[in-house]
């Protein structure tokens, strides 16, 4: 096992695998800019070595700073966390070739599922299904192009091969809008990402998002830990996240978790992962795997027992996972609120000092986050402060943990999303289980103030 690592990230999730190396006595090293130089994980690192300015570029992307620093504290491996450079295969290369352990996935790996259209050709060679779609990427003959939107059937959304995070993509109604609208995708994708390459699927009209979190090791050993359902979210961003999915077959989802488990073991996947689905009447189509950590890795922590961190470091370290598919039981219900450091009706960032920082507690409460009294959230990151998790014995008890668990929560000095929580979780529909991804932005959009403003 490893002596010393590094945590090439910041926040909640750097606290959270900081927590994950105390508890297997491995000493950690936390790596900082200017902006968190009071963070509460630096703080409690055993060691820690700024790396630059606030801005990102210079300091949490900056791959000669972070490995300058893992050289002179002598550390033996480094934790990417999600997010920055977690899913970077130049990154994870630069760290092997300079005699670290990168812990996450091989570099070709995550190339592999990195590009979207080399990906979805690999699960359909593992049997995994795909949403119908452009057979690779899209050719530059505009009659071509109509011709497979006419195969596909409309609508059709037109997807960069390198996007992520809802960026890169543009839904077409019609034959009419096609042209053009490949056009600007290309375009953009050229700017946003460096590659123009863009390909075509079907446009699922009110599917749900279903993802499958994965573990494997060096040995061709995988198992899948479940189900999570992600559909409640805004612009592509996720909102609330529980596991497992409400009123989903637990056969149905045996059955994929199981073409998951062994579309690793034919890529030769080490490490933790998350393939993420559409789901829409009755059949999974898959969208793209995160070769990372997960923002939402507890609610599958608490209906699993497993410490999927502490799992990310043991297969890294070489060994083999401790556990198969037949020892892994799902028990119980949890529900995950993303907190944000932003105002809950306009959502624009709301960074700040604040002044006081209240957690909940009792039975099946669990808070993720960095913050502290006295804490300033810097302008410079995303705007996430926390998580807060509520497990029961049931969803309708998860539920109404969660609902304690927020009107206990206590953030004075910024706005916070807390009141947008409050009211999904009074919400008859998301009581009832099984919205799409359309219907909190539907929601939204049908609010008094929205609707006046339009």
């Amino acid at each position: 096992m490893f002596e010393k690592i590094l945590i090439a990230n910041r926040g909640e999730i750097a606290l959270r695998i900081q927590r994950a190396c105390r508890e297997m006595g491995i000493k950690t090293v936390a790596v900082h800019s200017t902006a968190d130089i009071e963070a509460k994980y630096v703080k409690l690192a055993d060691e820690s070595v700024c790396i630059g300015p606030p801005p990102s570029k210079d300091s949490y992307l900056n791959i000669p700073a972070i490995i300058s620093a893992a050289e002179v504290t002598d550390s033996q491996a480094i934790h990417p966390g999600y997010g920055f450079l977690s899913e970077n295969a130049d990154f994870g290369e630069r760290v092997e070739k300079s005699g670290f352990v990168f812990i996450g996935p091989r570099p070709e790996t995550i190339r592999l599922m990195g590009d979207k259209v080399s990906a979805k050709d690999a699960m359909k060679a593992a049997g995994v299904p795909c949403v119908p779609g452009s057979d690779g990427l899209l050719p530059d003959d505009p009659r071509e192009i109509v011709k497979i939107a006419r195969g596909i059937g409309y609508p059709v959304i037109i997807k960069a091969t390198a996007g992520g995070g809802g960026r890169g993509m543009r839904i077409v109604h019609t034959e009419a809008a096609l042209l053009n609208a490949v056009q600007t995708t290309r375009s953009e994708a050229q700017a946003a990402f460096g590659n123009m390459g863009i390909y075509m699927e079907k446009f699922l009209e009110n599917p749900r998002h279903i993802e499958i979190q994965v573990l494997a090791d060096s040995f061709r050993n995988a198992v899948y830990l479940g189900e999570r359902d992600c559909s409640m979210q805004r612009r592509h961003q996720k909102v609330i996240e529980e596991a497992p999915a409400p009123h989903l077959n637990p056969r149905l989802i045996a059955r994929i978790g199981e073409r998951c488990a062994e579309a690793c073991r034919k890529i030769n996947y080490r490490g933790a992962g998350t393939f993420e689905f559409l789901f829409e009447k009755g059949e999974f189509f898959f969208i793209e795997m995160n070769t990372r950590l997960q923002v939402e890795h507890p609610v599958t922590e608490l209906i699993t027992g497993i410490d999927i961190v502490q799992q990310q470091i043991r297969v890294a370290a070489g060994q083999k996972l401790a556990f198969r598919q037949r020892d892994i039981n799902f028990k119980g219900h949890a529900v995950e609120c993303r907190i944000n450091a932003e105002d809950p009706y306009k959502f624009t960032p709301c960074p700040g000092k604040i002044l006081n920082w209240h957690t909940p507690g009792g039975p099946g409460i669990r808070v993720d986050s960095h913050v502290y009294s006295g804490y300033t959230v810097p302008s410079h990151y995303d705007s996430m402060i926390g998580k807060l998790i509520a497990y029961g014995d049931t969803r309708d008890q998860a539920i109404k943990r969660m609902r304690i668990a927020l009107s206990e929560m206590l953030v004075e000095g910024i706005k916070t999303n807390i009141p947008l929580h409050q009211e999904l979780m009074l919400d008859a529909n998301f009581i009832k289980g099984g919205t799409s991804i359309h219907y909190l932005e539907q929601k939204l959009a049908a609010r008094p103030e929205v609707a006046k403003a339009r």
